[in-house]
């Protein structure tokens, strides 16, 4: 039940995102290190959101592989005790 409501609340907040990108017609100046481009705000708020979903996936599973890997590795200690 508790995913359901994370993944609710989650979509939730990108659907809220990508609404108020879209009400936004205005062109941002984007300077990167070595290049700058102009993007509407729609596209901003887009791509920074789904540029943050990724990574928190990202983390969230290398966190739950090293989680299990130490488990793993306990488990086994414990065992040849």
């Amino acid at each position: 039940m508790r995913l359901y409501l994370t993944l609710f609340f989650i979509l939730v907040l990108l659907a809220l995102a990508f609404i108020f990108g879209s009400q936004n017609e205005q062109v941002l100046t984007l300077n990167y290190l070595i290049a700058r481009t102009e993007i509407t705000v729609a596209a901003a708020v887009s791509l920074f959101t789904g540029l943050g979903f990724v990574l928190g996936l990202l983390v969230t599973i290398l966190w739950r592989i090293i989680r299990r890997s130490k488990k793993a590795l306990a488990n086994r200690k414990s065992q040849e005790t």
